[in-house]
């Protein structure tokens, strides 16, 4: 059965709903993120990026090539809300939905057809979530979920854009090489410095020749390179929480121990996390002692997926739990009221030298496995 799967994308998502909230916006330049110069930009408006601002670009760098923009620090659990509306819209009109980030979904539509127009109904969908709830999205219709997101990056923005079957190729050839999902600030220049710059160049060449020089990875952006791409739309299931608990061999109550398994369980969490794209907003710090009393504390802090700010947090709050001196059987780390959150990490986090911190080690660990590098503590 040819398949259908749909991309949409809410354009500048961040932007977008604070101008609901305060319609002066419209129209300005606008930054959301940290606020100290040493934060990064987490979303901006159109208008803004025309003076050469985009995400993840140090905010004092933003502020001067854009000097009358908007700085908005940014609230995540009223883009938490948005989001939901969203999905809730999304799933009351189709069977399978993948929730790609908190502003980006993937929808199977394969079989449709037997009862509806399956385009008709993407663009009535589209239609419904502007309609209510004010925000503007783009969508990309196709057989894949790579020319599909393609295709919605084409027609921002606010548009819609269809690729028939059989006109993959010819759609992608003359985009650049940059619009192929996987192919990032390590791969892009490689393949400059081969010459190559259009996707219709990698069309043209063996699959074999990309492998000798990307690997198995060679292989993958070959096969997106034209048009192929059969990965599922995984169905959308959303965990109210994560958590992780030790238990010792023998109860204890040595402080460097109980701390240091503590952070590292802290350390995890956070790591899994910005591997799902998700954000926390609560903290809780779980104790069981030797005669199994056992005592729970929790903390509210913002939107986060930063190891220090949660490891900070988990450190505080066991400080002021275990005030009996009586050995400790186990103990705990959750961290709940998850959102989808911004691409992995917290933008709004102020220290950029922690968010390239993380993603260097968070690289390394997806790679070669968690423990392939493991943080210092100073307890």
């Amino acid at each position: 059965m040819e398949r259908t799967i749909v991309h949409c994308d809410l354009d500048t998502f961040f932007v977008s709903v604070e101008r609901l909230i305060n319609g002066s916006l419209v129209g300005k330049p606008v930054l959301i993120g940290g606020s100290s110069d040493r934060g990064v930009v987490s979303a901006c408006s159109y208008e803004a990026r025309r003076f050469g601002v985009h995400s993840a670009m140090p905010m004092r760098l933003a502020k001067q090539l854009c000097p009358e923009a908007i700085l908005i620090r940014g609230d995540m659990e009223l883009y938490a809300k948005y989001s939901n509306m969203v999905t809730e819209i999304i799933e009351e009109t189709v069977p399978v939905v993948e929730k790609a980030s908190i502003d980006e979904h993937y929808i199977d539509m394969t079989g449709m057809d037997r009862f509806f127009g399956s385009w008709k109904l993407a663009q009535e969908l589209r239609r419904r979530i502007i309609k209510e709830t004010g925000l503007p999205i783009s969508l990309g219709f196709s057989v894949n979920k790579t020319v599909s997101k393609i295709a919605t990056g084409e027609a921002k923005p606010c548009g819609e854009r269809r690729v028939e079957k059989g006109a993959e190729k010819g759609f992608l050839a003359p985009l650049s090489i940059r619009k192929i999902p996987g192919i990032g600030e390590k791969t892009y220049p490689l393949l400059r410095n081969m010459g190559i710059s259009q996707i219709r160049t990698l069309q043209e060449m063996d699959a074999l020749t990309l492998r000798r020089v990307l690997g198995q990875n060679g292989v993958v952006i070959w096969n997106k390179a034209n048009g192929v791409d059969n990965s599922e739309v995984i169905p959308f299931h959303q965990n109210k929480s994560i958590s992780k608990e030790h238990t010792f061999d023998q109860d204890t109550i040595d402080m460097v121990q109980l701390r240091k398994i503590m952070l590292s369980m802290a350390d995890e969490l956070a790591f899994d996390l910005r591997r799902d794209g998700r954000l926390t907003s609560c903290v809780t710090v779980k104790i069981r002692y030797s005669n199994f009393d056992t005592h729970t504390m929790q903390a509210k802090l913002p939107y986060t997926a930063s190891e220090r700010l949660i490891s900070e947090k988990v450190l505080e709050l066991f400080n002021k739990l275990y005030s009996r001196r009586m050995l400790i059987r186990l103990i705990g780390v959750r961290l709940s009221n998850l959102i989808w959150g911004a691409q992995q990490l917290d933008l709004f986090e102020d220290r950029i030298e922690d968010i390239n911190l993380s993603r260097a080690i968070d690289r390394i660990r997806i790679k070669y496995g968690h423990q392939a590098i493991v943080r210092g503590f100073a307890l």
